[in-house]
């Protein structure tokens, strides 16, 4: 059974450009995980400090796989002082699907 990400990182006005280099460099080598269905990044369009991850990795074990990737581990020294405030990471699993978007 999949598993959905919402991983959320609030940065300080000042450092909004840094901290979207540094979160977009996760983009592609996210998206080549052999577990990886989805790996999108937002940003509020109203709070530009406000940055999102969307993703959904095929298995529990291939988000463990993502989060022990080198890009992704290091990820929190390299904010740590850019941030405003801690990330926040929540799993999720689909309880109703869109039947437009289920593979057949």
């Amino acid at each position: 059974m999949s598993i959905h990400v919402i991983a959320r990182h609030w940065a300080r006005p000042e450092t909004i450009d840094e901290v979207r280099r540094i979160l977009l460099s996760l983009i592609e080598p996210s998206r080549v995980e052999p577990g990886c269905l989805k790996y999108e990044l937002l940003q509020n369009a109203d709070d530009p400090t406000d940055f999102t991850f969307v993703e959904t990795f095929v298995s529990d074990d291939a988000l463990k796989e993502h989060a022990a990737a080198p890009y992704v581990a290091g990820l929190a020294p390299k904010l740590k002082e850019l941030v405003a405030r801690p990330s926040e990471v929540s799993k999720y699993r689909a309880i109703a699907a869109d039947p437009s978007r289920v593979s057949r």
